[in-house]
């Protein structure tokens, strides 16, 4: 008896060991998401939105108990807005935080470099902040898009700017797959609307010089640029080609939707239209949107930008995802159940995905910076 009662004892004290373990071992520890961006760099600005506006939401579900009991932990890294920092820091949070996910990163050349690391450990990529149409055709079966492509929000800004009556158009493109891609799309905006590009030309992504740009803009006469590029480069830019005397209409695409955008441009800020893939954050009507800046106010923020709306939707997806994905989520169960998105309705915007289509959605706007520095449609 005394044997016995010496074993139910030692059971029980490994027991109340045990559970005394799992009690101080955070909850947040079972779902591990990983966001490897730019959080330094000529894009830091939107990133950093990004980040704010997927805490918005995850933040809100944790306080709520979190997605089948447990909370979500959001592991931001920073990748130097360089693709192989980002393959090395998507590797580490891979095999060494064995995250079930990666998620909002930043860059078209960072994504792309990802994929084969996608597929090597089966691990999804949700909600990348680029338009890339590389990452949308063909269907790769580990990326799960939100937004629209950047070559439909280049197509659209070419087609008002033709509308209002601007025809001689100049490009510059950042010389990089996202340059490349976005500047395709442009074309084609250019044909649906019988022009062509007065010019087009590249610049390179690091440390860009635009003096001979901007004089060139200036000398051309051009009623417009559409300037493809990162908030860093681009508000850079801005100020060289007003410095060289051009009064073009400037136009960017959604990546640098975000108010550290409009700080960069400074004086330069009023009139720049940006091109949007979300409602506008003023728009209430849009039960997205009218979320996000509930959960703001409550975070004492004074509003929400277009880059926090890209995060707090993206962030939305993700969590439906793990919901649908059970109790014990694996990274394969994670891309089945966001595989089987069908209308899920985000807040006046619905996702659905099949094995055919992981493109997510396809609106596309146009903002304009008021003289207050915020953007208007």
């Amino acid at each position: 008896m005394k044997k016995i009662c010496f074993r139910s004892r030692t059971a029980l004290t490994t027991w109340t060991l045990a559970a005394a373990l799992a009690a101080s071992t955070p909850a947040w520890a079972q779902l591990r998401i990983g966001q490897p961006s730019g959080f330094t760099g000529s894009v830091a600005a939107g990133v950093q939105e990004n980040n704010e506006g997927a805490k918005l939401y995850i933040d809100a579900v944790n306080a709520r108990g979190g997605v089948n009991g447990q909370k979500i932990e959001l592991i931001p890294v920073d990748d130097k807005f360089d693709p192989k920092t980002t393959v090395e820091v998507s590797r580490e949070l891979i095999t060494q935080k064995g995250v079930l996910a990666l998620f909002l990163n930043r860059g078209t050349p960072h994504a792309q470099a990802l994929l084969p690391l996608l597929a090597e450990f089966k691990v999804p990529l949700v909600g990348p902040s680029t338009g890339a149409m590389a990452l949308h055709e063909p269907v790769n079966p580990w990326v799960f898009n939100v937004r629209a492509t950047y070559q439909r929000e280049a197509i659209k800004a070419i087609e008002h700017l033709a509308t209002i009556g601007l025809t001689r158009i100049a490009v510059l493109q950042t010389d990089d797959s996202f340059g490349a891609d976005s500047a395709a799309g442009a074309i084609k905006g250019f044909a649906n609307a019988g022009l062509q590009p007065l010019f087009l030309e590249k610049f390179p992504r690091e440390k860009p010089d635009f003096n001979a740009l901007a004089a060139k803009v200036a000398q051309s006469g051009a009623q417009a640029v559409l300037f493809i590029g990162s908030s860093g480069n681009v508000s850079s830019g801005v100020k060289t080609l007003r410095e060289a005397g051009s009064r073009a209409q400037i136009v960017t695409l959604s990546n640098n939707a975000s108010d550290g955008f409009i700080k960069l441009l400074g004086a330069h800020a009023r009139g720049v239209i940006v091109t949007q893939v979300f409602p506008n954050e003023h728009l209430i009507a849009y039960p997205l949107i009218k979320e996000a800046r509930e959960l703001a106010k409550v975070k004492g923020l004074k509003g929400v930008s277009p880059a926090m709306i890209e995060g707090f939707a993206a962030a939305k997806v993700l969590v439906e995802g793990l919901r649908r994905a059970g109790p014990k989520p694996t990274p394969a169960g994670l891309r089945d159940a966001l595989e089987g998105l069908r209308k899920f309705d985000i807040g006046g915007l619905e996702i659905s995905y099949s094995p055919t289509d992981h493109s997510g959605l396809d609106f596309a706007d146009l903002s304009i910076i008021d003289s207050s520095g915020k953007f208007k449609r």
